[in-house]
């Protein structure tokens, strides 16, 4: 399995532990099992997660850095980040937030006018499902101050090209700049001038890894403590398939008209069976079933609740239609609420990116 932040279509999860060194997320103490996202396994993996928690519990300076990157819509994948950035921001750790938008101009090929308008667009969803502006920091890759480019520049010659082949495969110049640009990214809070030395962790979803390997090689060669990392499992799309911004009804925007929204989640592949007789008689197969996927990751908070769910599914006391209409129920009510929120945050999010926009070209 090659895998690349631009590319990576399938992952076999197996390999990430057998071949590519990442953790099993262990015993999980009364807070971490407070969260969802652990407690079902949603949160698989980790690089160190448990030295940056456990100086979290001590007292000690921890923080969180993450980035978005500005490339296409704002869907309910996305959303998982967001869920764990506010769970962490509720306990009070700080959490940094880069904009990629190196990557976006040179990988992506993204215009100045693009990359506002998306970025502007995610960080009203961000803020919209919880996170909270005043105590986030924001920044453009390209908007940093002076130590975080040298740093990104010096740590050039701390790895080779081979190196670089070996855990990203084929590159390009942007691609490459832009590897150690996020390497920065996820350093650069250590030097003296911004934080100091101290445990930062970088929530992801398995496809980042190729960044985390290579910021954790890069801090032990130049005297900076190796950062830690979660991986959270990809969510499938509404027809069973990867989900996936070029196919549109594969997802659920929080952009979109609601109408637009319900519409995909009426149509979302189920684990109904072929007769209503036999969904009676054999049960669904909610593991094969969207709709239950959006309840598992999104819609349904209480664990007894979810699996009363999944036994009346499977023994044919629930139907699909049934289900799925309590799903669209909650999914209006809730996007209803997200959009009325997004009204309030977008000035603040124009206003954010207006200030950190300076291109020369």
């Amino acid at each position: 399995m090659q895998m690349d932040p631009w590319s990576t279509r399938t992952i076999d999860y197996e390999k990430l532990f057998t071949d590519f060194g990442i953790d099993r997320i262990g015993k999980l103490d009364e807070i971490l099992s407070g969260n969802p996202l652990f407690r079902r396994g949603i949160i698989f993996g980790h690089r160190d997660f448990y030295q940056w928690w456990n100086d979290f519990r001590n007292g000690k300076k921890v923080s969180i850095l993450t980035g978005m990157m500005p490339s296409g819509p704002f869907h309910l994948g996305h959303k998982m980040v967001v869920d764990q950035l506010v769970f962490y921001q509720n306990l009070g750790i700080p959490i940094t937030l880069a904009i990629a938008d190196v990557e976006a101009r040179t990988v992506r090929k993204k215009t100045p006018d693009e990359i506002r308008e998306i970025t502007v667009n995610y960080l009203t969803n961000y803020f919209a499902l919880g996170l909270d502006p005043k105590k986030t920091d924001v920044y453009m890759q390209t908007s940093r101050s002076v130590p975080y480019y040298r740093l990104a520049s010096l740590m050039a010659g701390k790895v080779t090209f081979a190196e670089m082949e070996a855990i990203y495969g084929t590159l390009s110049p942007g691609k490459i700049a832009s590897a150690l640009i996020q390497a920065a990214d996820i350093l650069h809070k250590q030097l003296d001038g911004y934080e100091g030395k101290h445990r930062i962790l970088v929530p992801v979803g398995p496809d980042q890894d190729p960044h985390i390997r290579l910021a954790r090689d890069l801090a032990e060669r130049i005297g900076l403590i190796k950062p830690s990392s979660t991986y959270h499992i990809f969510m499938k799309g509404l027809d069973g398939q990867k989900m996936s911004s070029s196919k549109p009804n594969s997802y659920i925007s929080l952009d979109e008209p609601i109408e637009d929204a319900l519409r995909k989640v009426k149509n979302a592949l189920t684990g109904g069976r072929i007769s209503l007789e036999e969904q009676k008689k054999l049960g669904g197969e909610p593991d094969k079933c969207m709709i239950f996927s959006l309840y598992l990751y999104h819609f349904e908070l209480s664990d007894e609740e979810l699996d009363n769910r999944r036994r009346m599914c499977e023994s044919g006391k629930l139907i699909c239609g049934d289900c799925k209409k309590e799903l669209l129920d909650r999914i209006e009510k809730w996007l209803v609420d997200i959009h009325a929120k997004k009204v309030k945050y977008r000035p603040i999010a124009e206003k954010m990116v207006d200030e950190m926009m300076d291109y020369p070209f």
